[in-house]
């Protein structure tokens, strides 16, 4: 397992639009993370002046060149740029195009060019896994067939290999909105893509808050695992909300009925719901080999639980895989 490289997620920093826009704020967000022992970043997908780190375009035009960009994050103690978190169904105001749905296949072209855009970047910066968000909300899907499955798992497969020309993966993200949280749908999916292009990336709260166990999620793809994302899980949604219409809005921002302050929080937070012994040592089991990116989504301490996750990974996660066998401490 030393072939582990740790990274935080910096989609915390950012709670409105409007914040976290300055050079100064990322310069103490970026050495925040280096002074918390991770080498990397995982970016975020955003458009528009007021997302600086949202997508290669603006990383030119703030810091010259996609090098440019990177020689800041050295300067700041980080080596690299892990992962981009892909969302194609933003609008990307650079280039005047609309939001793109993996679903609809008149939209196909436009997403897998979009993302060859971010592949491309990425691998000048270091990173190697574009992961991508691989659906939007159930509730805002409508019927989710076999031939939805289909056309999915098709648009996801161009992605794959499109990245794969820069040398970047492609991991699907499975957020606890997603229809792609039930079992046999996941299953599906993975049996229809290529496996040579198309990973899965497990978030442990997003899955946990769907009422799946992200360990047994590992031990059963263990080698589509191709990047692991460690988060707290303060709740779960038993009453299945996720298929409300705007889920987005109502359940994951606003709570939904039981009305939710936070869904999510930096890794063994009071009250997280994720055991992250079991989810090491399911990465141990299976041999994993790759990034695990820590986050904590919207921290109202966002310094705090950089530094807490941190702690929690030089203190409890590292030492687990540096003792596992054949390893060197």
């Amino acid at each position: 397992m030393n072939d582990i490289r740790w990274s935080y997620a910096i989609n915390q920093y950012k709670p409105q639009f409007d914040d976290f826009v300055r050079r100064s704020d990322h310069e103490r967000a970026l050495k925040t993370m280096s002074i918390a022992g991770f080498e990397g970043v995982e970016l975020t997908t955003g458009s528009g002046r007021w997302e600086p780190l949202g997508n290669p375009t603006q990383l030119v035009a703030n810091f010259g060149s996609i090098e440019g960009f990177r020689t800041f994050l050295s300067d700041c103690g980080i080596s690299a740029v892990s992962s981009w978190f892909f969302d194609p169904h933003q609008r990307g105001m650079e280039d005047l195009t609309p939001p793109y749905s993996p679903l609809v296949a008149d939209d196909r072209a436009g997403l897998v060019e979009r993302a060859g855009r971010y592949a491309a970047a990425l691998a000048q910066l270091g990173g190697s896994v574009l992961v991508a968000r691989a659906t939007p909300p159930a509730g805002d899907l409508g019927e989710f067939d076999d031939a939805a499955l289909g056309r999915l798992a098709q648009c996801w497969n161009e992605v794959g290999r499109a990245s794969q020309e820069h040398g970047v993966r492609t991991a699907l993200h499975v957020d606890f909105l997603s229809p792609l949280r039930e079992p046999a749908h996941l299953d599906r999916l993975l049996a229809l893509t290529d496996p040579s292009a198309v990973g899965l990336a497990v978030d442990t709260a997003e899955f946990t808050v769907a009422g799946q166990d992200p360990a047994a999620v590992i031990r059963r793809y263990p080698d589509r695992i191709w990047h692991v994302q460690y988060k707290d899980a303060l709740a779960t949604d038993p009453d299945r909300e996720y298929v409300a219409p705007h889920a987005e809005y109502t359940i994951r921002l606003r709570g939904g009925a039981r009305e939710i302050p936070r869904w999510f929080a930096e890794p063994g937070a009071d009250g997280g719901l994720v055991d992250f012994t079991d989810v090491t040592q399911s990465l141990i089991d299976t041999g994993y080999t790759g990034w695990i990116v820590f986050e904590s989504d919207l921290s109202p301490h966002p310094a705090t639980s950089t530094l807490l996750s941190g702690y929690l990974m030089q203190r409890q996660v590292r030492p687990l895989l540096t003792a596992a066998p054949g390893v060197p401490a």
